[in-house]
C-alpha cells in the first residue's frame, strides 16, 4: 500500500487560545496529505480541474487524540483506504514528534462535473488514475 508521509510546521495562527492546533486546521493538513498522495501517483488536481472535473468530500470524519502545539512538526500519513472506481476514500494519521498519535480520519470524495456537480465515473473518465488507485492500494 503506498503510503505518503508530509511534515507539516505548525505555525502560531493555526493554533487557537488554548495553545493547541485548532481542529479545523486538521482538514488543511489532511488535503496538504491528499494532494501530496495524488502527486505521488503521477497526477494532480489542477489537471482534473482543467477538464472540468471536481472532486468535493462527500464525508468526513475526524478523531482527536493528542493536541499538537506550535512550534512542533507533524507527520500527516495518507492512504487510499477504499476505492470503488466512483467513490475514494483516504485515511489519514497524524503523529507528533514522539511518534504518538494525534489525530485520525477519513475524507470520502467523488468526482463531479463542475458545470452542473453531477457525478462521474472515475473508471470511466480517467482510466488512468483507475489503475493508479488500484495498484497504489495492492501494494
Amino acid at each position: 500500500m503506498l503510503i505518503n508521509e508530509t511534515d507539516v510546521k505548525v505555525r502560531y495562527q493555526e493554533t487557537d487560545q488554548m495553545g493547541v492546533v485548532y481542529h479545523a486546521n486538521y482538514l488543511v493538513w489532511f488535503e496538504i496529505g491528499r494532494t501530496n498522495l495524488i502527486e505521488d501517483l503521477g497526477f494532480n488536481y489542477a489537471d482534473m480541474e482543467a477538464e472540468g472535473v471536481v472532486s468535493p468530500v462527500t464525508d468526513l470524519d475526524v478523531k482527536y487524540k493528542r493536541p499538537l502545539r506550535y512550534g512542533q512538526t507533524a507527520t500527516v500519513k495518507t492512504v487510499i483506504q477504499e476505492y470503488t472506481g466512483f467513490r475514494v476514500v483516504y485515511r489519514y494519521e497524524v503523529y507528533n514528534e514522539e511518534g504518538e498519535l494525534a489525530v485520525s480520519g477519513t475524507t470520502s470524495h467523488v468526482c463531479v462535473k463542475k458545470s452542473n456537480f453531477r457525478p462521474i465515473s472515475i473508471k470511466k473518465h480517467f482510466p488512468d488514475w483507475h489503475e493508479a488507485y488500484q495498484k497504489a492500494m495492492e501494494d
